[in-house]
């Protein structure tokens, strides 16, 4: 890891736009500010200067998560992403002091500049700084053409796998917050077809056919075997993999899911929610879920969750999100697989969730042999984004027992 200390930085009015959010711009500044904060504590302010050199920016890719507000102490952590001769590149992450929220995250790609305006080495106290290896740490955002869709993956960390296939209607950064601390674990967490970053493609989505998706992505990836970690849809995705690849699978983790098909009245819950994405969009979609996914006190208390439900969901697109529906609606039943399971697993249920009740998840645990169940409290469907610290202790233990 990179020695870099984080830096502490206080939200301003002046950093607000007139909704009283941090600017987007003004997070480069925070992030700018950082740097030359922990240049201070390290080789001093003037280490270009006294290298005759300086670090230009030459490219910015950034993404935001939660809004912060006047008042809020944002925690700057950077490390080392990528070190050349000419070049190197930081990885920085604001999240809030208080609860840890992650609030933004940026890579910044640096070229080094002598006196004469051309490139120079970086100098090699920069190299002495950060650490001769760049950090394993920062998530790094992979393409890779699955069957016939181009797929977005975060892949982030090295050891034995962990695959996060996440539910229905988000994508992959539901995980981000939650694995950040999973250290020592290579983690895994794709878009599944037609949802996120990845293309719908010409197979018409089917939770079985997700998971041959999945086993082909771990093929690319070189990864022979992994513990899965389904939430909601994505544990249906779960059960497919055990189904049709168990050979792939050395341990379940199954987070606010069910095992039964949808029976008549849930499959025109379905067909009434596809007329609803196809007639009036996301937003829609949007309006009615959000309110389901989460606890009651998550709405009040944790907006920066709700934005972040809501940013994932308008993302989507139309087509994505009604072939997934239709996977939904056409699964197969799952209940006579719980018996079989024979891996490690572990069942994760909320006590105010509004779709999957602890007592649902508590049958279900009971019919896997050996599984053990935990409910998080304060929490609603969505326990990575409501209670990520909470959610990736218990996860954290679950894999520590399998060594």
């Amino acid at each position: 890891m990179s020695p870099v200390p984080s830096v502490e930085i206080a939200v301003m009015p002046y950093h607000c736009d007139a909704n009283g959010h941090v600017n987007q711009a003004a997070y480069l500044t925070i992030f700018e500010r950082a740097r030359w904060e922990m240049l201070r504590r390290g080789p001093g302010m003037d280490l270009f200067a006294r290298a005759g050199a300086w670090a230009a920016v030459r490219k910015v890719t950034a993404e935001f998560h939660a809004v912060a507000h006047p008042g809020d102490v944002l925690r700057i952590d950077s490390s080392l992403t990528h070190h050349g001769k000419t070049s190197f590149s930081l990885h920085q992450v604001a999240r809030r002091d208080r609860d840890r929220t992650l609030v933004a995250e940026a890579e910044f790609v640096f070229v080094c500049v002598g006196t004469d305006g051309k490139p120079t080495e970086v100098p090699p106290e920069v190299r002495a700084f950060f650490g001769t290896r760049p950090s394993v740490q920062a998530a790094a955002i992979q393409h890779r053409v699955v069957q016939d869709a181009d797929t977005a993956v975060d892949i982030q960390g090295d050891g034995p796998a962990v695959l996060f296939v996440h539910g229905f209607p988000l994508d992959r950064t539901m995980w981000r917050r939650l694995v950040a601390t999973l250290t020592g674990w290579r983690r895994v967490a794709p878009d599944l077809r037609g949802m996120g970053l990845t293309q719908l493609g010409d197979r018409t989505p089917t939770i079985s056919g997700y998971a041959d998706d999945l086993a082909q992505l771990l093929d690319q990836l070189e990864i022979e075997n992994t513990v899965v970690c389904g939430f909601s849809m994505g544990g249906y995705v779960a059960f497919e993999m055990v189904r049709r690849h168990p050979n792939r699978v050395r341990g379940l983790i199954l987070a606010n899911t069910r095992a039964s098909a949808d029976d008549d009245a849930a499959k025109r819950g379905r067909d009434a929610t596809i007329k609803l994405v196809e007639s009036e969009g996301t937003g829609a979609l949007a309006d009615r879920m959000i309110p389901k996914l989460v606890a009651p006190q998550t709405a009040v208390m944790m907006p920066q969750v709700v934005e972040h439900l809501r940013t994932m969901i308008t993302n989507s697109s139309v087509p994505g999100l009604v072939a997934a529906l239709r996977a939904m609606r056409d699964r197969s039943d799952a209940t006579d697989l719980l018996p079989q399971i024979s891996v490690p697993t572990l069942v994760l249920a909320a006590r105010d969730d509004q779709l999957i009740s602890p007592e649902q998840s508590r049958a279900m645990a009971q019919a896997v042999p050996g599984a053990h169940l935990v409910v998080i409290p304060e929490s609603g469907h969505v326990i990575a984004l409501e209670q990520p610290v909470a959610m990736s202790r218990v996860i954290g233990e679950f894999l520590n027992a399998l060594g």
